[in-house]
């Protein structure tokens, strides 16, 4: 019980500090004049995943779990998309697919390059240190390389789309200075490192303490505690109307989540990284390249609903998130 008691107040801090978080970064962006493009694209993205930044670090130094460092970040990835689904059940006009820029294409293909590169490393690493560069891995600097390459790519198509969303920007933030808003975010920010810091020491107990293997862990329940961030500011955004940007957050922290690898593999000193996981991360790798591949089939074909419920891509993507979180526990 108290283990578990733990675990929820990581729940709590993590939701609650990742929520402010990105409250402030919005502010941030109004009263600096930088924009929601710059925000969703780089900020809000990398804001949302402070926690599995902050997760694997500590991971990988201090707790000394590689495999929930790993399966944090592929869990993420797969819940992320998962969030997907239940938004398509939130609305309940058209589809999501069909209301949606088909602009996320775009960040769609990348987040598939990006975590296939993870997948293709896991599996050649295999505990064979032939791939790296003194202790990391030669993936690191693929990703790291392929991730700027994306994000600027992105980031140059997404400023089209903030000049034609410019004119519905209304000042929302008028009682805070940006003194105030910058100290708050700080603040905010401390307290969802300072949880993922402490999450990785509960996951490994937690593991102990019900007989699961730390990848299990990791997969399931330490990616859906770092994951509430982008969950609850993806939800805020289709409650108003901003569905591009719910939908541009939950791709564009896939993006950030993989580079992540790269920054824990850095940490990592006794060798590359993913040269000491399981290989059932494998799976989480490759389920989240088809939950990916079915959002890009969906936003180009745009997918009706059936019976006005839910479309064939929703269901798809529950069935395979609920396969590879009963992969992980086999």
């Amino acid at each position: 019980m108290v283990v578990w008691l733990q675990f929820a107040v990581c729940v709590i801090l993590i939701g609650i500090a990742g929520t402010r978080l990105a409250h402030y970064a919005d502010a941030i962006a109004e009263k600096t004049g930088m924009g929601g493009t710059w925000i969703g694209v780089v900020l809000l993205a990398s804001v949302t995943s402070l926690p599995e930044l902050a997760t694997g670090i500590s991971s990988v130094t201090v707790a000394g779990v590689p495999d929930i460092a790993v399966g944090d970040i592929l869990g993420s990835c797969v819940f992320n998309l998962f969030i997907l689904a239940f938004l398509e059940a939130m609305t309940r006009s058209e589809s999501i697919y069909r209301k949606a820029s088909q602009g996320h294409i775009l960040t769609s293909g990348f987040g598939i390059i990006l975590i296939g590169i993870i997948g293709l490393g896991i599996i050649m690493s295999g505990g064979d240190n032939r791939f790296a560069v003194g202790h990391v891995g030669i993936y690191s600097i693929v990703l790291l390389g392929f991730y700027i390459f994306s994000m600027r790519t992105v980031f140059r198509f997404e400023k089209q789309l903030a000049q034609e969303l410019s004119g519905q920007i209304e000042e929302n933030y008028a009682h805070m200075t940006l003194r105030q808003t910058v100290l708050r975010y700080l603040a905010a920010a401390m307290v969802v490192v300072s949880a993922g810091i402490w999450l990785p020491f509960v996951g490994a107990e937690l593991a102990v303490q019900m007989q699961w293997n730390e990848s299990f862990v990791g997969t399931l329940f330490v990616a859906f505690v770092t994951s509430l961030p982008e969950m609850v500011v993806t939800i805020a955004a289709v409650r108003l109307q901003a569905l591009d940007m719910a939908v541009g957050n939950v791709l564009g922290s896939n993006l950030f989540n993989t580079v992540i690898i790269a920054v824990d593999d850095l940490f990592y000193l006794p060798g590359p990284l993913l040269a000491d996981v399981s290989q059932s991360h494998v799976v989480s790798a490759f389920v989240a390249i088809v939950m990916t591949g079915v959002v890009v089939v969906s936003l180009f074909y745009r997918t009706r609903r059936m019976r006005h419920i839910v479309s064939w891509s929703g269901l798809t993507l529950v069935a395979l998130y609920f396969l590879n979180a009963y992969s992980q526990y086999q």
